[in-house]
């Protein structure tokens, strides 16, 4: 599958790591399914509040680091590197944007007061039906235990 160039703008706090900010919080499952995007030819921008501050704290690294250290590429930080070709708006351009504070995001909670995160399981199946992940990238997904596809389907009178 390839998906040269399609761009997806990515949160990071309760989208691709638990919320704990200033921390990096703990893996919600994003890891695999960002790798299958940008093998299947995806470049993702980080669209993200953290920063280097004018206090000189530094949020932004540590996120960074967490994508080099999972090696997953990002293509932009806070921009997409092409738009000043085209537009001086600030807002960083993408076809697709994964964000947990987006209307109607799939948000899963753990009750444990830590705040909703993006629920990858269903991140996956949405990917699958836009044509960015293929129906091969689901089974392996599913095959290594990253996602759990029956989760997203309700079985027919059962609710």
């Amino acid at each position: 599958m390839d998906k040269n160039g399609y761009c997806i703008v990515l949160d990071f706090d309760g989208t691709v790591v638990r919320h704990a900010y200033p921390a990096i919080g703990k893996d919600i499952g994003a890891v695999p399914v960002l790798k299958r995007l940008i093998a299947n030819g995806c470049n993702l921008v980080l669209s993200t509040m953290r920063s280097h501050d004018s206090a000189g704290v530094d949020t932004l690294q540590p996120a960074l680091d967490w994508f080099k250290e999972h090696e997953i590429p990002l293509y932009g930080i806070n921009e997409n590197p092409t738009q000043k070709e085209w537009t001086s708006s600030p807002k960083a351009y993408g076809e697709l944007t994964i964000d947990d504070g987006a209307l109607g995001a799939p948000l899963k909670s753990d009750g444990d007061g830590t705040g909703a995160y993006m629920d990858w399981n269903k991140v996956a199946a949405y990917l699958y039906y836009m044509g960015l992940l293929s129906g091969n990238d689901l089974v392996e997904l599913v095959n290594e235990g990253s996602i759990d596809l029956e989760l997203q389907f309700e079985k027919k009178g059962k609710k």
